[in-house]
């Protein structure tokens, strides 16, 4: 894929470390030829931000806390500044409370449903609103992650199921929106990933263990595969692709039980196997 996002520019929310989603799309941008702004929450992510987009050339980041209009603002006027036309947005932030990603989700709060709803879901709105002005004169692609916990149960993963869900809506009704003015808006699901998000879910290593062990594949995602993906999407290859969620968990979306030999019975019950 080399040099197939040559040319184009766009700014990357969401990265956390090096084994974040989104700085495996960052790196996968970089190597197809893209410039990079990135933006971070706080000064901690900041100083974690800091030497990883130093290491693919950038030198653009900026603190912007999705759930305050005004830092926003200031976020998004300070990348105008850098560069008035951006080509693409990936939007990789969501948040839940961890102690109410375990248990059942009968005990979700009031206060925590809100949270994570303003934070994994409505800010996608805000950020495009922001981003806006700046494609609508060449078109672009606006890029989010979800999971399929948003149309499946997965155990703990409890209110995050939801808001994944409400973003998946947002993703489609911000593609028909936004699509008169040339503007793309996707959704990439990978499988269970071991990021620093993900090991705050009850369970994730059993998940992880599982989802490896019973898709088609054999295998979860990687940090490559979802780059790839983020690359298709983003470049002219995705031309007519919209208002997708593009599924990167090797398969396992596909299955409606778990592989043979990941069964075994007790009784004449067949239980599935977890190692």
């Amino acid at each position: 894929m080399h040099n197939t996002l040559h040319g184009k520019r766009g700014l990357v929310m969401g990265v956390a470390n090096d084994r974040s989603i989104a700085w495996g799309i960052a790196k996968a941008f970089h190597e197809a030829g893209a410039g990079l702004a990135f933006s971070y929450q706080g000064a901690a992510f900041g100083q974690r931000l800091q030497p990883l987009a130093a290491s693919i050339g950038s030198d653009v980041t900026m603190d912007m806390d999705v759930t305050d209009d005004a830092a926003l603002d200031m976020g998004f006027a300070a990348l105008a500044a850098h560069w008035p036309t951006i080509d693409f947005l990936v939007h990789a932030i969501a948040y839940s409370d961890k102690s109410e990603l375990t248990g059942r989700f009968l005990n979700t709060t009031r206060a925590n449903f809100k949270n994570s709803m303003d934070i994994s879901t409505y800010s996608f709105i805000e950020v495009a609103r922001r981003a806006y002005p700046m494609m609508k004169e060449n078109g672009g692609t606006l890029l989010t992650l979800t999971y399929q916990g948003s149309s499946r149960v997965v155990p703990n993963y409890n209110v995050m199921g939801v808001a994944k869900a409400a973003l998946e809506a947002t993703t489609r009704y911000l593609a028909n929106d936004l699509g008169p003015d040339g503007i793309r808006v996707n959704a990439i699901s990978p499988g269970p990933m071991k990021t620093l998000a993900g090991a705050a879910i009850g369970g994730a290593r059993k998940t992880y263990r599982f989802t490896e062990q019973n898709t088609p594949l054999r295998q979860n995602a990687t940090l490559e595969a979802v780059g790839g993906t983020a690359v298709y999407l983003t470049s002219d290859a995705g031309a007519c692709t919209t208002g997708e969620i593009i599924r990167v968990d090797g398969g396992y979306h596909v299955l409606g039980m778990p592989q043979p030999d990941q069964i075994w019975f007790t009784s004449a019950v067949p239980v599935a196997r977890f190692s």
